[in-house]
This record gives structure tokens, sequence and C-alpha cells, in this order.
């Protein structure tokens, strides 16, 4: 079975680096993909961070005030929603960059 495993990863090896075409011009690291990937996932990460947050305090704000949940709710969706607002214009831009 052994034996199996590497000529088939040798020849999918092989496929694959026949199978290229001429090589495009090489790019600097921080131009197009890498750049919009790379901001995205910064973007990601600080949006769950932040609204991991939020919703912390939201929940211990109702724990203390349970008369107040429906306010703290509404202003809890709102600032999630002015989160989620900040990844999506960074999405816009990543596709801008691409």
């Amino acid at each position: 079975m052994k034996k199996f495993l590497t000529t088939a990863f040798l020849f999918t090896l092989a496929a694959v680096a026949f199978a290229q075409g001429a090589p495009a011009a090489p790019k600097g690291l921080f131009e197009g993909q890498f750049v919009a990937h790379l901001s995205l996932a910064i973007a990601a990460a600080g949006c769950g961070l932040g609204q991991g947050k939020a919703v912390a305090a939201a929940v211990e704000g109702v724990a203390r005030n349970p008369q107040a949940a429906g306010n703290i709710r509404t202003t809890m969706i709102i600032g999630l929603a002015l989160i989620e607002a900040l990844v999506i214009y960074v999405l816009v831009a990543a596709f801008a960059i691409k």
C-alpha cells in the first residue's frame, strides 16, 4: 500500500510539474491578492474579537439589570452591525485590489 501511495504521489507531482505553462512575471510580495487576503484576515479577526467582547458585555449587563434587556439588546445589535460593516468595507477594498 505504501508503494502505491508513493507512486500515486510522484505521478501527481510529475503531472502538475509538466502541466505548467510559461511562468508569469513575478509579483512583489505586497501586491495584489496577498494584501487583499491579509487585510481581510486581519479585519475578520478584529471583528470577531470586537463582537465577542460586545456580546459578553451585553450579557453581563442583562445579568446585572434584567429590566433593561430590551434596550441593551437593541444597542448591541446596532453595534454589531457597525462592527460587521467594517469587515464588509475591507472585503470591498479587497475586491478592488484584485
